[in-house]
């Protein structure tokens, strides 16, 4: 009987114990968790990148969780190109005015705060836990579409490595879940031990149960970041880098099948690594850490990511180290981290919260090529894609476009000219946008010519644009003729 009693004893303290892990919160736990998510309703301001005189609102909602300092955080995208935002607490009705503190686009990773600071008395904020293990069970907090009330549901992680984040088009660290995530759930915690271990940041269309969270490391770092005050950003090395997987340049860059990393084949023109690498240097270990022949690194024991994930754990103005093979000789270098990938790209990343930058002269629309514009073309316009992938130089650090021609008897034969890109002004190249702006609206003679890589040329009667320029402009209901920022 003694021996029955001490085997129930022992199965039901074994279940006791399963049950416990199979709860990611401790229910009394869980409600206090409840109390710190919020719900984000936000109205949209969005350009037109196409007709960037022109822009639409719309509401969205999103997800949040109080942090330290009374401050929420979210995704960047929740709040966006906002012109209003409110949040409503758990289990309430009322919705409390809130403005944007910082927001990190590269990371679509948001702060906000509540004007009234009632709205957080009785709140407990949320701490950030470590980076999860594969396998480990979270829940996900927030308010996805289908209703008003708290979801929570729970999952296990899948996956850690870097993946590209959709609202910036930048590639970091990610965390891969199978809970349920969807429209609405964008901003708000997934929760496992009674820390934050991610914000929710997108799912993965035409799949089941993918979804991405952006980790704690990049949480972390945006905070640290803005401590002074500014955003500054995450950084990046300047450097073209090739894999050395292939056994044949391997051979040819004269090294053994012990030696692994990569070779070093340029950098752009503004990148510090100008003045410390050399093409044909081979990379082999960044902050003391191997790097794979296909450009991994092992994070974790057995889990590898892109080498970047060294780089992502710096701030701007921090140095990074790396060993290389030089001719043979192996040496360590120091790179001073200066730049995110913005500055050095000809194509810049997505804008968010400012309208785009235009202007109209004489009827002819000028603007210039961002990754918005490419958006909102879609699939097409494959030849200003390839530009996109191309890096700046000291001469062109911008691509200005005339958009489209607003027809009149002044631009008689080029109504159907559009994405049309200018190499030179009255036989003059640009580096920018602003350069070009300059040169139109300071032209002295009475024609201005516009001309492309190719010589095709394009005349503009600067007297008549001047004279009929506000005429045009009111026959297309067009209220302005160039952007704030010019």
């Amino acid at each position: 009987m003694k021996r029955l009693w001490f085997g129930l004893t022992l199965f039901f303290s074994l279940t006791a114990i399963l049950f416990a892990k199979e709860n990611v919160v401790d229910p009394a736990e869980k409600e206090l968790i409840k109390e710190s998510i919020v719900k984000i309703y936000t109205v949209v301001k969005n350009p037109d990148f196409t007709r960037p005189w022109n822009s639409s609102m719309y509401q969205v909602t999103g997800s949040g969780a109080v942090i330290e300092g009374n401050r929420i955080l979210t995704n960047a995208h929740v709040v966006a190109n906002s012109t209003f935002i409110e949040v409503r607490r758990y289990g309430e009705t009322k919705r409390y005015e809130a403005k944007v503190l910082s927001v990190s686009h590269q990371a679509d990773l948001a702060l906000i705060t509540v004007k009234d600071k009632s709205f957080f008395e009785g709140i407990k904020p949320l701490h950030f836990g470590e980076l999860p293990q594969i396998e480990q069970k979270i829940a996900v907090f927030g308010y996805p579409t289908g209703g008003n009330t708290l979801s929570i549901t729970q999952g296990i992680v899948s996956r850690i490595e870097h993946h590209r984040y959709v609202h910036s088009n930048e590639s970091f660290l990610a965390i891969q879940v199978d809970a349920a995530i969807n429209p609405g759930n964008s901003g708000g915690p997934a929760i496992s031990n009674g820390k934050i271990v991610g914000v929710v940041m997108q799912n993965r269309s035409r799949a089941q149960s993918i979804g991405y969270l952006v980790p704690t490391m990049i949480i972390e770092h945006f905070l640290e970041d803005i401590k002074d005050g500014k955003y500054d950003g995450f950084p990046h090395t300047g450097l073209t880098l090739e894999k050395l997987e292939n056994p044949t340049l391997r051979e040819y860059c004269g090294i053994d099948e012990n030696t692994t990393g990569e070779l070093v084949v340029g950098w752009v023109y503004n990148s510090s690594a100008k003045d410390v690498f050399q093409k044909g240097d081979i990379i082999t270990a960044i902050d003391g850490h191997k790097i794979e022949n296909d450009g991994t690194v092992e994070f974790r024991y057995h889990e590898y990511t892109s080498y970047r994930y060294y780089v992502d754990l710096h701030q701007i103005g921090e140095s990074v180290e790396f060993d290389i093979l030089r001719n043979g000789k192996a040496m360590k270098v120091s790179l001073p981290l200066t730049q995110r990938v913005d500055d050095m790209l000809l194509v810049k990343t997505k804008r968010y919260d400012t309208m785009p930058t235009f202007f109209i002269y004489g009827g002819y629309v000028f603007t210039k090529l961002t990754s918005n514009l490419l958006a909102a073309y879609g699939s097409g316009a494959l030849e200003l894609r390839y530009l996109a992938s191309q890096y700046p130089t000291k001469e062109r650090q911008e691509v200005v476009l005339l958009l489209k021609v607003l027809a009149s008897d002044l631009s008689v034969g080029n109504y159907n000219i559009q994405r049309w890109v200018i190499d030179k002004v009255n036989g003059q190249r640009f580096p920018d946008f602003k350069t070009f702006y300059k040169l139109i609206t300071s032209a002295k003679g009475k024609i201005t010519l516009l001309e492309d890589k190719e010589g095709i040329k394009l005349a503009i009667d600067n007297d008549l644009a001047r004279e009929k320029g506000k005429e045009i402009l009111r026959r297309y209901a067009i209220s302005r003729w160039k952007s704030d920022d010019l």
